[in-house]
């Protein structure tokens, strides 16, 4: 059965004490925070969520953590991706996945493979994945773009490809995978923050937000009323975080939403290198 990933979804942060090890009671406290705020489902070990510094056992245990706090209030999605096929699929195949819902895959960085390679890459991870899988394509990370053709291709071969986080800036190539959907039960969902509310203007489904871990409920209404066809309210609550949405990436992700956490009271403003 297909989540329900519609909406907002929330790239969890994750915090960290003085000395690097997880601070698991701020992340309850983070995960009460954005569900009490109207977000529709949390995304674990997201780039966000700082991943790539993470150990598998890490990993593992940051899943099950969040299947413990979410308490099944809302759907769950966990960060599966890298840039060795053979590492995803082993890190994968080692988990239970008891209450999670669906994996978040990002496109691989830093190899720069082809179309094809990108293709082959994720038809390998959609034949081992248990949970239904989120593409990911955010190439001012990975270094390579994710183009329309490729998405709409894996959308079209694997129904259990069920959404595409869309983080290239390129509405144009947003609004080509938008316009080809091949499938009513594909979604297509912004990975950017500040161009969500156009977006949904030509046809989104949501989005997976950093902003929405420091303003949850903001964010979310303004997300509910555009989906909704309410652009006048969308635009006011928009133009209402725009500055702060910018700033938050002024010195890198999650820097600046831990920043504001912090202040917030939520988690302290600890990082693992190469993040400060």
């Amino acid at each position: 059965m297909t989540p329900q990933l519609k909406g907002v979804g929330v790239a969890l942060v994750t915090p960290f004490h003085a000395d690097g090890s997880i601070d698991f009671v701020a992340y309850q406290r983070l995960i009460n925070h954005v569900i009490e705020g109207g977000v529709d489902y949390v995304v674990a070990l997201g780039t966000t969520g700082e991943s790539p510094t993470l150990s598998i056992e890490e990993k593992y245990k940051v899943l099950d953590k969040t299947v413990e706090f979410v308490e099944k209030r809302v759907p769950i999605v966990g960060g599966f991706g890298g840039n060795n096929t053979n590492y995803v699929l082993k890190t994968i195949k080692g988990y239970h996945f008891n209450g999670i819902d669906a994996i978040l895959s990002v496109s691989p960085a830093y190899s720069k493979p082809t179309q094809e390679g990108i293709y082959q890459h994720y038809k390998a991870i959609a034949a081992v994945s248990p949970r239904p899988i989120i593409l990911y394509n955010v190439p001012g990370r990975t270094g390579s773009n994710m183009n329309a053709e490729t998405t709409l291709r894996l959308a079209r071969d694997f129904e259990n490809i069920i959404s595409m986080k869309e983080a290239s800036g390129n509405l144009v190539q947003c609004m080509e995978i938008v316009k080809g959907n091949p499938r009513e039960d594909f979604l297509v969902v912004s990975g950017d923050d500040i161009i969500t509310l156009p977006m949904i203007g030509f046809g989104i489904d949501g989005v997976i937000s950093v902003i929405a871990n420091a303003t949850p409920k903001v964010f979310s209404d303004m997300v509910h009323a555009a989906l909704k066809g309410d652009f006048v309210t969308a635009r006011k609550l928009h133009f209402q975080l725009m500055e702060l949405t910018q700033l938050i990436f002024a010195e890198n992700n999650p820097g600046g939403v831990k920043a504001i956490l912090s202040i917030l009271g939520i988690c302290e403003e600890n990082f693992r290198l190469p993040i400060v």
